[in-house]
C-alpha cells in the first residue's frame, strides 16, 4: 500500500496537468501540510469544457455495453487500490481508516450500480392509430457541470460522476479543494481503464470562480451539487436563469422518533456509533431526537455511555473510533451553538468543547432539554452533536420533526405497525428509515424535499436527471 499522500493534478482531455498557483492540503489531525491541490485557470476550464464537448460526441456514440464495461473496469481499479485510496482519504480528512475503506466500496458500489441501470434506460411505445408509430426514448442531456463536498471524498464524487457517465454524458467534476485525493484516485482509475479523452474532467480552484464560470456556459447542459443549502440556492438560481437542470442535494437535520415500544437502551447505543460515524459530518447524521416520556432515561443514558466511550484520535490508529473533524470552522461552529444553547438553558450530558489544542478534536457532545429558540434546534451542527428532547406523544414527535424547513433523512424506533403507518405518511423528508439509522444505498433513490434539495441520486430514479425524454411521432401512411 502506498503510504505517501498523492501528488495532485488537474485531469482534463485525458491528461494530467499542473498548475502555478496551489492550495495547501492538510491533515486535521495534526495540522501539518501533507498536499498541495492545483488551482484550475480560465484557460484550463476553457480546456474541460472543450474537452468535455467533444467527449461526450464520442461516449453518448459508444454502446451502453461498453460504457458499462469501462465504468466496471474502473471500479474493479478502485477496488484494487481500496488500502490506498483510504489512506489519502484519512490523512485529507481524518476520518478512520476502516470508514475510509468503507467509503470507497460504498462509492465502487454506485458505480456498479449505475454501470448496470445505464443497460435498462428503457424507452416505450405508445398504442396510437394504424399506420402511426409514438416512440419515446431517453437519450443523454449531455455536459454535466458536478461539484462534490469535502465530508466524503470518494463517495459524494462516485454518485455523481458514475450517473452522469451511465447515462452516456461527459463530466466537468469540480471536487473539494480540502479533500481532493477521492476524486483524484477516480479519475485515476478510470483514465488507466481507458475512458476516452475528455468524458470526465476533474479540476479544483475557488468555488464561486468555477461556478460562476461554468454554470452560464451554453456547453453544459445541467447542473449536479452537494453542498450547503445557501450555495445550493444560489447555484439553483444561477442554473434556472439559464433555463438548465440542476440536482441539488443539500443539508439536513435529521429527526429521530423514539416510540415507548422499541428497546430504548438498544436505540441509544445504536444512535450513538452512528452520530459519531465520520464524526457527524454527514447531511443525514441523526441529530435531533425526540424520545417518549417512557423511554427518555433509558435512551439518554445508553446514548451518553456509548458517546462517552468512543475512541477519538487519529484515523490511521487501529483503536480509533472516530477523527477530527475535517477543517478547524468545523470547531468555531459547534463552540458556538453549544455556547448558545447552554445559555437558553439546555443541558450539556457529554462533550461540548475542543479536545486539546493541535488537530480539530470534538468529543461526541450530548445536550437535552433543548429549548426551541436555541440556534441548534434550527441549524444544522454538521458535526458529533445530539440534542435529545423529551415529548408526550408520537403526534407532538412528528410535529417538531416536521417543524424545520429541511427535510433529507429521518428516522424513527418502533415495531408498532400503526405508527410505522402515522410517521411514513406524515414525516416530510425525502428517506425515511425505521429502526435503522442508514438512510441511502445505491439501489434506492436519495434526495430531499423542501430546503433539502431536489432530484434523486441512486435507485432506478438516478439517472432521470442525467437524460432527457423525446418523444418520436412516426405517420407512417
Amino acid at each position: 500500500m502506498t503510504k505517501q499522500y498523492p501528488e495532485l493534478s488537474l485531469y482534463i482531455g485525458g491528461t494530467w496537468r499542473k498548475t502555478a498557483n496551489t492550495l495547501p492540503v492538510l491533515n486535521p489531525a495534526d495540522e501539518a501540510v501533507i498536499g498541495a491541490v492545483p488551482v484550475a485557470t480560465r484557460t484550463d476550464l476553457d480546456d474541460a469544457i472543450a474537452a468535455a464537448e467533444q467527449g461526450f460526441k464520442v461516449w453518448r456514440n459508444t454502446a451502453p455495453a461498453k460504457r458499462s464495461e469501462i465504468i466496471l473496469k474502473a471500479c474493479a481499479l478502485m477496488r484494487e487500490r481500496t488500502d490506498e485510496i483510504a489512506h489519502s482519504i484519512t490523512m485529507e480528512h481524518g476520518k478512520p481508516f476502516e470508514q475510509a475503506r468503507l467509503e470507497v466500496i460504498r462509492g465502487c458500489e454506485f458505480f456498479e450500480w449505475d454501470a448496470a441501470e445505464g443497460l435498462r434506460t428503457y424507452g416505450r411505445v405508445i398504442p396510437s392509430a394504424p399506420g402511426t408509430r409514438y416512440t419515446v426514448i431517453h437519450q443523454p442531456i449531455g455536459v454535466i457541470a458536478a461539484f462534490s463536498p469535502w465530508n466524503f471524498p470518494m463517495s459524494q464524487p462516485s454518485r455523481k460522476i458514475a450517473g452522469a457517465l451511465a447515462s452516456g454524458c461527459s463530466i466537468i467534476l469540480k471536487a473539494a479543494e480540502e479533500t481532493p485525493a477521492g476524486a483524484y484516485h477516480i479519475a485515476r482509475a478510470f483514465h488507466d481503464a481507458g475512458l476516452p479523452a475528455g468524458v470526465f474532467n476533474l479540476v479544483f480552484g475557488v468555488p464561486v470562480e468555477i461556478s460562476d464560470y461554468l454554470i452560464p456556459h451554453p456547453t453544459i447542459r445541467a447542473i449536479a451539487f452537494t453542498g450547503s443549502t445557501a450555495v445550493g440556492k444560489h447555484l439553483t438560481t444561477m442554473a434556472s436563469r439559464y433555463m438548465k437542470p440542476a440536482l441539488m442535494e443539500l443539508g439536513g437535520h435529521a429527526p429521530v422518533i423514539v416510540c415507548d415500544d422499541y428497546d430504548a437502551g438498544a436505540a441509544g447505543t445504536m444512535s450513538a456509533i452512528r452520530k459519531a460515524r465520520n464524526a457527524g459530518q454527514v447531511c443525514t447524521s441523526p441529530t435531533r431526537f425526540f424520545v417518549m416520556e417512557k423511554s427518555f432515561e433509558a435512551f439518554t443514558n445508553a446514548f451518553v455511555e456509548k458517546a462517552r466511550s468512543i475512541k477519538i484520535g487519529n484515523g490511521l490508529h487501529s483503536e480509533t473510533e472516530m477523527g477530527p473533524l475535517a477543517n478547524e470552522r468545523r470547531i468555531e461552529a459547534l463552540e458556538t451553538l453549544v455556547s448558545d444553547a447552554k445559555a437558553k438553558g439546555a443541558r450539556v450530558l457529554t462533550g461540548g468543547e475542543r479536545l486539546g489544542n493541535r488537530g480539530y478534536f470534538f468529543p461526541v457532545t450530548v445536550l437535552a432539554d433543548v429549548p426551541d429558540d436555541a440556534r441548534v434546534l434550527s441549524e444544522e451542527p454538521f458535526g458529533p452533536l445530539a440534542l435529545i428532547n423529551c415529548v408526550s406523544s408520537v403526534e407532538e414527535a412528528l410535529e417538531k420533526a416536521n417543524s424545520l424547513p429541511f427535510g433529507l433523512a429521518s428516522y424513527a424506533f418502533t415495531h408498532c405497525a400503526k405508527n410505522v403507518y402515522y410517521l411514513s405518511e406524515g414525516i416530510e423528508a425525502g428517506n425515511f428509515s425505521i429502526n435503522t439509522l442508514e438512510a441511502s444505498l445505491p439501489e434506492t433513490p436519495f434526495g430531499g424535499v423542501k430546503d433539502s434539495g431536489y432530484g434523486r441520486e441512486g435507485g432506478t430514479e438516478g439517472l432521470s436527471h442525467y437524460t432527457v425524454v423525446k418523444n418520436i411521432s412516426h405517420q407512417i401512411w
